[in-house]
């Protein structure tokens, strides 16, 4: 079993930055592929980014390309998302989620674990 506890969401102006943790507690996170997804309102949650178990390999959907970078800590149980050149848009709840895979995820559905979600609110 393995809880996840997201932070670092709040509002902030367009143009501007965020950093996003992910924290988990419970055994084998190194073994979990990690990913970030969001659901702003109104609307389906979608994939955002995916690292995997060992912070190798990335992958972005193309909205967050060249602006949000995933990494992880496996020291620290901890994946962050530092999300540059926030646009409205970005606007939703972030959720992270584990997946135990040797490879990446973006499909929810094959998500293990999910966070509670974070909060996160761009001005214009």
């Amino acid at each position: 079993q393995v809880t996840l506890v997201e932070s670092g969401g709040g509002l902030v102006q367009a143009g501007g930055s965020l950093r996003l943790s992910c924290t988990a507690s419970g055994r084998g996170f190194s073994s979990y592929a990690m990913g970030w997804f969001r659901q702003a309102p109104g609307k389906d949650r979608e994939f955002v980014a995916t690292i995997n178990w060992g912070g190798s390999s990335t992958y972005y959907a193309d909205s967050v390309k060249g602006r949000f970078i995933i990494s992880r800590d496996n020291a620290k149980n901890t994946v962050y998302l530092r999300m540059n050149s926030l646009k409205p848009e970005d606007t939703a709840v972030y959720y992270c989620a584990a997946y135990q895979t040797a490879g990446l995820g973006y499909r929810e559905e094959r998500y293990d674990y999910w966070g509670q979600g974070t909060q996160v609110t761009i001005s214009s």
